[in-house]
């Protein structure tokens, strides 16, 4: 099941959307695994945690999965 992530502007980043999805628990946690290279971003590997994240993008992470809403 995929969570969704809302947010209020035009873009979320990758490290501040996995803090809001409860994918991690703190920012260090989240650029650890994106510089590890285990964070997708609708199916891709993504290494920069200031990626910009749009509404319909998919965040995943060990089997979890978040959706970016308006």
């Amino acid at each position: 099941m995929i969570k969704e992530v809302k947010i209020k502007d035009e873009h979320i980043r990758l490290g501040q959307a996995m803090k809001l999805g409860r994918m991690v628990g703190s920012g260090v946690e989240a650029k650890m695994l994106i510089q590890d290279g285990q964070v997708r971003v609708n199916g891709q590997v993504e290494l920069k945690r200031g990626k910009k994240l749009f509404a319909g993008d998919v965040v995943s992470y060990q089997g979890e999965e978040i959706k970016i809403a308006k």
